[in-house]
């Protein structure tokens, strides 16, 4: 069974929290895209724990984790989130934890480059909003051929890797030097880096696509996480306001290193109000004072889990929301921090944009978005805590009309909706995957 976890918004959505939930019954969870600009938030034995890099089911001790073919690593980040969550009791091993050899590194100059045309960007007001851990300049150098793969740690000292290192260096230390006025770095400290990283981390580093192969072949139960959401991919995203990667789910097999494969199952995971992941147009921002925005932020705890940002927040947006599900193609969706709106009197949603006289349905990523205008419904709000609710018609009258508004906009039928932030706090509606 191949099931994928993807966003279907800017991002934050909450897939952490869904992948928790569904690595109780998995066998393994893949992160297929991406790098440590993810920031997964789960809560489980008591502690909150934030993970970048690492798949959300590593704090499930039978499942098996694995980094993918097309994600970007951050070596010395990855050492590190091991070593936070070992200190927190969580068990890390080459038995547990599985890393692509044909990943990509993300090598030291490119959080570098990643910092340095941010803050020129900046000065200008043309910022992307980077998270500047490099994300970017390792894709970036990857379609190049400019950058070493995981694997390439494990011949370092034959003559071909060390040509290619020599090859990257002498072309990284021209553009550095040429456009960012920085000194040059040696090749000898890159060659003692490399091989102080592959002293570190060998073990761990396997083909990971035969691994894959030979657990769907077992009858395994395989887990894609996905990183961002449909806004931010690098197609059907935002553009030039996007992740470098696709996040959208039909990439998930590819990705995760077993190209052959197909889906069974796409999980969309909403929240239930906008909130937006980095620079860009964001219509729903324009929906509400600012005072209630803040309001929202302070319940909802609505700051970046991996830059500490104030996100950008908004209501539910339906119009981008059926764009995202429709990049997504999932049959589940799961529905986040519906209590964080239990304070609300009454509930915005955006049920459509405005553009000059012209009322606009359906969602265009290469339209000119800075001009739209939010078409707001106000709905009831509820008032009570709903963070005990364990059925769905355990909800207030007010909260249900709430959920079944959104699917009626979505036209969708929504599975799965939390209720706190505590694992345990949620409940189900419909089908919902107990058995992946």
């Amino acid at each position: 069974m191949l099931t994928a976890v993807t966003g279907i918004n800017w991002g934050d959505e909450g897939k952490g929290r869904v992948i928790d939930l569904l690595a109780e019954n998995a066998d393994v969870v893949v992160r297929y895209q991406g790098g440590n600009n993810a920031g997964h938030t789960v809560v489980a034995k008591q502690q909150k724990f934030v993970l970048n890099l690492l798949p959300s089911g590593i704090l499930h001790e039978n499942v098996i984790c694995v980094l993918g073919d097309g994600m970007v690593v951050d070596l010395e980040h990855l050492t590190n989130e091991i070593a936070q969550i070992r200190e927190k009791g969580v068990v890390v091993t080459p038995n547990n934890l599985k890393l692509s050899k044909r990943a990509i590194i993300s090598m030291p100059w490119h959080k570098i480059q990643d910092e340095l045309e941010e803050t020129r960007l900046a000065k200008t007001g043309a910022a992307f909003g980077s998270t500047k851990r490099g994300i970017a300049y390792a894709y970036s150098d990857k379609y190049r051929k400019k950058t070493l793969r995981l694997g390439d740690l494990l011949h370092l000292k034959e003559e071909s890797v060390q040509n290619r290192l020599k090859m990257m260096l002498e072309a990284k230390n021209l553009e550095l030097a040429g456009c960012y006025y920085q000194e040059p770095m040696s090749y000898p400290a890159l060659l003692s880096w490399c091989e102080a990283q592959a002293a570190e981390l060998w073990p761990y580093i396997v083909d990971t696509g035969a691994y894959l192969e030979e657990a769907l072949k077992e009858g395994k139960r395989v887990v894609l996480e996905a990183q961002l959401g449909a806004m931010r991919d690098i197609d059907y995203g935002i553009f030039p306001y996007t992740s470098s990667s696709s996040t959208i789910s039909a990439y998930g097999p590819i990705g995760a290193g077993i190209p052959g494969k197909q889906l069974d199952h796409v999980v969309g995971v909403l929240k239930a109000y906008s909130t937006c992941v980095g620079a860009g147009p964001f219509t729903a921002e324009k929906a509400m004072p600012e005072s209630w925005m803040e309001l929202l932020r302070k319940f909802g705890g609505e700051y970046g889990a991996a830059t500490g940002r104030p996100r950008r927040v908004g209501p539910f947006d339906a119009v981008a929301s059926r764009y995202g599900l429709k990049c997504q193609n999932a049959d589940k969706i799961a529905l986040t921090k519906l209590d964080v709106l239990s304070m609300m009197k009454e509930i915005p949603v955006i049920v459509g944009y405005k553009k000059g006289n012209q009322e606009v349905t359906d969602f265009d990523p290469i339209e000119d978005l800075e001009e739209y205008v939010p078409i707001v419904r106000m709905l009831p709000g509820w008032q009570t805590d709903i963070s005990g609710c364990v059925t769905y018609d355990e909800l207030p009258d007010a909260a249900k009309t709430y959920v079944e508004t959104l699917e009626d906009l979505l036209q969708h039928e929504i599975q799965f909706i939390s209720v706190g932030a505590e694992r345990s706090q949620y409940l189900t509606k419909g089908e919902w995957l107990w058995d992946i």
